[in-house]
């Protein structure tokens, strides 16, 4: 079997390392105990998993925090230190990052139209930046299923209100899936595998590529 020629990554209507950056806010431990819409295990994994895989394909990324530097809140948690610690992060007093100068600066400075966002909670700290960003003419894409908030009414009526306006939902697999698109693209194939697994997926083959 052969492979169509390879689109355009830039100007390819899905998501591509090329056209996409991850945008993930929030992720402090006040945040992440105060959720109540899924497992909060679960929600660090799924989390932690797409931090992942937004450093394995290169997706620029921006991360910002709330009030740490005013020493109202703690540090991100630390298994999303782990992987984003060479990030910078921005730390903010806004509930909504948008209407924070440098970290909309620092999504304009990326030059990608299609943001993958994550936030906590959905209700606020998601949905106000994501509306804001479709307003911008940017492309909104929630892994919703690395996201939560405080009920799970709250949390989908979040997606919701977000979805109405034009954005898009996905999920972590989803996002794996489209950012690898071709297993001959061997040099991301070990890190789809490990995050994938990690996350908590199978794969009942083997699959065999050249590490060179």
């Amino acid at each position: 079997m052969t492979s169509e020629t390879i689109r355009d990554a830039k100007t390819d209507h899905l998501l591509t390392p090329q056209n996409a950056a991850f945008i993930i806010i929030d992720y402090q431990p006040v945040q992440v105990n105060s959720i109540a819409s899924m497992d909060r295990q679960l929600l660090i994994n799924n989390i932690v998993g797409t931090a992942k895989t937004a450093v394995a394909f290169g997706l620029p990324i921006v991360h910002t925090t709330v009030n740490v530097t005013s020493g109202l809140n703690k540090p991100p948690i630390a298994q999303l230190r782990h992987v984003l610690g060479d990030y910078p992060t921005y730390d903010r007093t806004t509930i909504n990052s948008w209407e924070d100068i440098e970290f909309r600066q620092a999504v304009e400075a990326t030059g990608r139209k299609k943001l993958v966002m994550t936030a906590l909670w959905t209700e606020a700290c998601l949905t106000f930046p994501a509306l804001d960003a479709l307003a911008a003419g940017y492309e909104v894409y929630v892994v919703a299923d690395a996201v939560g908030g405080t009920s799970r009414t709250a949390h989908e009526m979040a997606l919701r209100r977000i979805e109405q306006a034009g954005g898009k939902l996905i999920s972590l697999t989803q996002l794996l899936c489209e950012l690898q698109r071709d297993w001959k693209r061997t040099a991301t194939v070990q890190d789809f595998m490990d995050i994938f697994i990690q996350t908590g997926g199978t794969m009942g083959i083997q699959l065999s590529y050249d590490r060179d």
